[in-house]
């Protein structure tokens, strides 16, 4: 069923990405403030100021399609359907987390959502989305593979192999490539040839150039959509750019101050939250439904953190499980 209107979204899908938004933002920062009370274990790498993206995937793919994301990829796992107590739990090392406990952080993954791992190698996952939309193609499934990372990949091999045997095999594949600006600490202009690292690498590979504003909720949902019919139609993959911004450091060991105050300033301006919310009251959604779905969310968060900080660490006896075929390690001794 088609859900916009000279490429605007209806009103319950924008309700849905505002909602989305919330719930991305609110688990970011509670995760943040988890961390900060030494409730969660090891790094973490947030993507507060980048939920649009998220959102405007989640709300157009299909229950049976695939996601791959980065290590940044608690956003991308969210909106799959995974739930904000599985999230904080496996952040926080609890027997309730997604892999109860033992991925942390860096390597969420739900097979029954789709959401098919958060790779902490940088360009990792762009050949393993191409083979998952391979088997999809050869399945005949109709489903589509989502693929999210960091502008720092476009300079990794796998990106360039990834790419060129998807236009190849034509696969059900669509590339999202979040320019947040930084590959870690460095401006990704600095060390690159062109100045869209994605956008206008497209044409080498065939691809039409989509250089989008990543910090827009509508507009990544009309261009989400737009790449999954074509996919789903079988012409083949899309790669799509979208401009947005870290809100914080790349990690929390990083405090982000090798940025410019005024282009934090700036960007944080464009919050798609914020910015989202007022184009829904300029729309003429009122007041009290946007309090509504905030209100919800919070409680959420809130709920999700109680069952998550109640939950107990995983059982010894899980340690040597799930690390080898076998779902253990003695046959390596």
């Amino acid at each position: 069923m088609k859900k916009e209107k000279n490429g605007v979204p209806d009103q319950d899908t924008r309700l849905k990405l505002f909602e989305l938004m919330l719930d991305c933002r609110g688990l970011q920062q509670r995760a943040f403030d988890l961390f900060m009370q030494n409730m969660v274990k090891g790094t973490t790498h947030l993507g507060m100021g980048q939920e649009a993206v998220a959102a405007g995937f989640g709300a157009a793919m299909h229950p049976d399609d695939y996601t791959f994301c980065t290590y940044r990829g608690h956003n991308h796992t969210l909106v799959r359907g995974v739930s904000m107590t599985s999230i904080l739990g496996e952040l926080m090392g609890r027997d309730c987390g997604l892999l109860r406990g033992k991925g942390g952080s860096m390597h969420l993954t739900s097979v029954e959502h789709g959401a098919m791992g958060s790779y902490a190698i940088i360009g990792a996952h762009m050949p393993i989305a191409a083979g998952a939309a391979w088997s999809a193609q050869y399945r005949e499934s109709g489903q589509v593979a989502v693929c999210f990372f960091g502008d720092g990949t476009t300079n990794i091999g796998a990106f360039h192999e990834a790419l060129n045997f998807s236009v190849i095999w034509k696969l059900p594949v669509v590339y999202v490539c979040e320019n947040n600006q930084y590959m870690e600490y460095t401006p990704i202009g600095e060390v690159t040839a062109v100045k869209n690292p994605a956008a206008d690498r497209a044409s080498a590979y065939g691809l039409d150039p989509i250089l989008i504003d990543g910090n827009d909720a509508d507009v990544m949902y009309s261009h989400a959509t737009a790449a999954l019919e074509k996919a789903r139609r079988g012409d083949g993959p899309t790669l799509i750019e979208a401009l947005t911004y870290r809100h914080g450091g790349h990690s929390r060991a990083d405090p982000g101050k090798y940025r410019p105050d005024e282009e934090v300033e700036a960007w944080k301006k464009l919050d798609p939250v914020k910015t989202y919310r007022q184009r829904l009251l300029e729309a003429g959604i009122a007041e009290s439904i946007l309090e509504e779905l905030e209100s919800v969310s919070n409680q959420k968060v809130d709920e999700a953190t109680e069952t998550a900080s109640n939950s107990p660490p995983p059982p010894l006896d899980i340690a040597h499980t799930d690390l080898w075929a076998d779902g253990g390690a003695s046959w390596r001794n």
